[in-house]
C-alpha cells in the first residue's frame, strides 16, 4: 500500500478570519495573474518559433487503410499528435498516456472548431490499438506508425542499440530512459495556400505533456494537490480508468491512490 505524502486538516493548517483570508487570497491572485501573463507571453513566443519542413512521406495504418501524415489533417490546417506509448508486443497502452487520452474525446469538438485535428500515434500494430481503444471506450482517431520511422524521427521510440548505450535523445538532450517508448506531443501545419506542404512547428516532452492532463490542473486547486509520492515516477498512482478500484465513499479519509498495491 502507498503511504500518504502528508495529511491535511484544520489541526495542522492555519485557519484565519474572513478578512485575513481575503487579504491573503488577493496576494496570491496577483501572483496568479503574473503567471498567466507569463504563460501568454510564452505562448506568443511558441507561435513565433520557426518551422521545419517535413521531408519524409510518413505513412500510417488507419482503420480505413493506409494514410499519409497529410491525410491525418482531415481537411484542417493544424494537426496535434499525441505520441502514445504503446509499443509492438505490449498488452496495453501506457497508463499515463491513457490518463492523457481520457481527456481527448470531450475536447475534440472544440478543437475541430478551431481548425485543429488531434490524433494519437503509436508503434503498436493497428489491431492491438483497436482492441485497446474499444476496451477503453475511446472515440478519438488513433493510427499505427508500425512500419514507419515517424516515432524514431520525433524521438519517442528508441532502438535496442540506442538503449544499450545507456542514454537516448529525449526532450532535446541525451539522458537515460527506462522504456523503448516515450510520451510527447507534436504539432504540424499544412500550408493550403502553397503546395500543401506539411511543417513541424512544435514538440514537447517530459512534463510538457501535462498540457493534456486537465485533471491535474483541477487537482492543483485542492488542499492536497496532486498528493503524489516523492518517487521518480510521480504518476505511479495512475491506473487505466477501467482498472481503478471503487473510489472511497464521500467523507472517507482514504486516499484513492492508497488503495493500490
Amino acid at each position: 500500500m502507498n503511504t500518504p505524502t502528508s495529511e491535511v486538516s484544520a489541526v495542522n493548517h492555519p485557519v484565519v478570519s474572513s478578512e485575513r483570508w481575503v487579504s491573503e487570497r488577493k496576494a496570491l491572485l496577483a501572483r496568479e495573474k503574473e503567471l498567466m501573463r507569463l504563460h501568454d507571453q510564452i505562448a506568443r513566443e511558441r507561435r513565433a518559433l520557426p518551422w521545419e519542413r517535413v521531408e519524409k512521406d510518413y505513412v500510417f495504418d488507419a482503420p480505413e487503410g493506409r494514410r499519409t501524415l497529410s491525410d491525418l489533417f482531415e481537411g484542417r490546417r493544424q494537426l496535434l499528435v499525441q505520441h502514445f506509448m504503446f509499443g509492438p508486443g505490449w498488452e496495453q497502452g501506457c497508463p499515463s498516456c491513457s490518463f492523457m487520452a481520457d481527456h481527448t474525446d470531450g475536447m475534440n469538438v472544440h478543437l475541430e472548431h478551431r481548425d485543429i485535428t488531434l490524433v494519437a500515434i503509436s508503434r503498436a500494430p493497428l489491431a492491438d490499438i483497436e482492441r485497446f481503444r474499444r476496451r477503453m471506450g475511446w472515440q478519438f482517431r488513433w493510427v499505427s506508425s508500425h512500419d514507419s520511422d515517424f516515432n524514431h524521427d520525433f524521438c519517442v521510440s528508441f532502438t535496442p542499440e540506442e538503449q544499450a548505450k545507456g542514454e537516448v535523445c529525449y526532450n532535446y538532450d541525451m539522458r537515460p530512459f527506462p522504456s523503448e517508448e516515450a510520451p510527447g506531443i507534436s504539432v504540424f501545419y499544412k500550408d493550403k495556400d502553397g503546395e500543401g506542404e506539411v511543417f513541424h512547428t512544435y514538440s514537447t516532452y517530459g512534463r510538457g505533456v501535462e498540457v493534456m492532463m486537465g485533471a491535474y490542473k483541477l487537482m492543483d486547486l485542492t488542499p492536497r494537490g496532486r498528493d503524489e509520492n516523492d518517487v521518480p515516477n510521480k504518476m505511479e498512482w495512475v491506473r487505466h480508468h477501467d482498472r481503478y478500484e471503487p473510489a472511497p465513499a464521500a467523507g472517507s479519509c482514504c486516499h484513492s491512490r492508497d488503495m493500490h498495491s
